[in-house]
C-alpha cells in the first residue's frame, strides 16, 4: 500500500525555521514526481512546492518562494522541506504526496504552527 509519513513540524516563533521530512513506500518513489501540501484551518489543501524525479526541477508557490526548499533522496525514499522565515500564515498541516496519478493515499500530515 502506498504510504507516506510526515515529520518535523513543531511550534516555531515567526522568522524560524523547520525542516520538515516525508518518508514514502509502496511505489517506485524515484520516478514520481513529488509536493508537498498543506492545510489550513478552514481552507483547501494548496500544493506549495514540488520536485521532478530525476533532474530535481522544483517549483514554489509564490507565497513561499525564497522562504521554503523542497528537496529529495531517492536511494531512501525520502523527501524534505526547508521552511525559513515563518509567517504566522504558514500554521497548516503540511503533506508529502505524489503531484500526478493516483493520490488516494494521505499520510497523517504534520502540523506547523508558527505564533509569537
Amino acid at each position: 500500500q502506498v504510504q507516506f509519513v510526515e515529520s518535523g513540524g513543531g511550534l516555531v516563533q515567526p522568522g524560524g525555521s523547520l525542516r520538515l521530512s516525508c518518508a514514502a513506500s509502496g511505489f517506485t518513489f524515484s520516478v514520481a514526481a513529488m509536493g508537498w501540501y498543506r492545510q489550513a484551518p478552514g481552507k483547501e489543501r494548496e500544493l506549495v512546492a514540488t520536485i521532478s524525479n530525476l533532474s530535481r526541477t522544483t517549483t514554489y508557490v509564490d507565497t513561499v518562494k525564497g522562504r521554503f526548499t523542497i528537496s529529495r533522496d531517492n536511494a531512501r525514499n525520502r523527501m524534505y522541506l526547508q521552511m525559513d522565515s515563518l509567517k504566522p500564515e504558514d500554521t497548516a498541516v503540511y503533506y508529502c504526496n505524489r503531484i500526478a496519478g493516483s493520490r488516494t493515499y494521505w499520510g497523517q500530515g504534520t502540523q506547523v504552527t508558527v505564533s509569537s
